[in-house]
């Protein structure tokens, strides 16, 4: 029995989407668009994308956050995996990287399933406190600017119900993490993680995949 992670190498991560990975035509196409941007590497992978799809239909996800679109395939992961009156409350300030997603949003069929606001994502959380929203949302997805990760935490654990659940993306940050950290993207995560490691409110598990993803369930 392995008392750790497999390492992944090419011809293994292969295997791996090979047996696993299900996309939906829109989903490649777009995966297909941003390969050739100039970021495109803040792209979340198509297995993790697969994986929090699989966690929304095991929640029985309604509602649901994104904060950081980029040009949209997570959301486009979620929307399809949720029901026809499920709605995802989509956070940027970006219209250019965004703009490239809505097009393959509508093809699939899901547009209509995402409330895109682009404004700073705090503005956007805290207007949704205000109206009232507090334990509204099952599910929450932070993909965004890291030193802005611990602020948006606290947000979406007000929004979230009592056993929904936060996905954070980047938490090993390429292993910097776990380095000295020299730049304050790195200090940030590190922070968090150590926060979020004592949390009390909330049941914890952080997976390798992707650039690691923290999964913090509301208690």
């Amino acid at each position: 029995m392995s008392n750790r992670s497999l390492n992944l190498d090419d011809t293994l991560y292969e295997y791996l989407l090979t047996h696993s990975l299900r996309e939906h035509p829109e989903q490649i196409a777009l995966r297909e668009a941003t390969r050739s941007h100039p970021h495109g590497g803040m792209q979340i992978s198509p297995e993790q994308g697969q994986f929090m799809a699989l966690l929304v239909k095991l929640l029985g996800a309604r509602r649901t956050l994104e904060i950081g679109v980029f040009t949209g395939y997570s959301a486009l992961s979620v929307a399809l995996a949720l029901p026809t009156d499920g709605r995802i409350l989509a956070c940027d300030i970006s219209e250019e990287y965004t703009r490239i997603g809505r097009r393959y949003w509508e093809r699939a069929g899901v547009a209509h399933k995402i409330d895109l606001r682009l404004a700073p994502a705090l503005e956007t959380l805290d207007a949704e406190l205000a109206a009232g929203a507090a334990g509204c949302y099952d599910f929450a997805f932070i993909d965004a600017d890291k030193t802005g990760y611990a602020a948006y935490v606290e947000r979406c654990l007000q929004l979230l119900r009592q056993g929904g659940l936060i996905a954070i993306d980047n938490v090993l940050w390429s292993g910097a993490v776990a380095q000295p950290a020299r730049h304050d993207d790195t200090r940030a995560l590190q922070a968090l993680n150590e926060r979020l490691h004592g949390d009390e409110r909330i049941d914890l598990s952080m997976l390798p995949i992707g650039d690691g993803l923290t999964l913090a369930r509301k208690r």
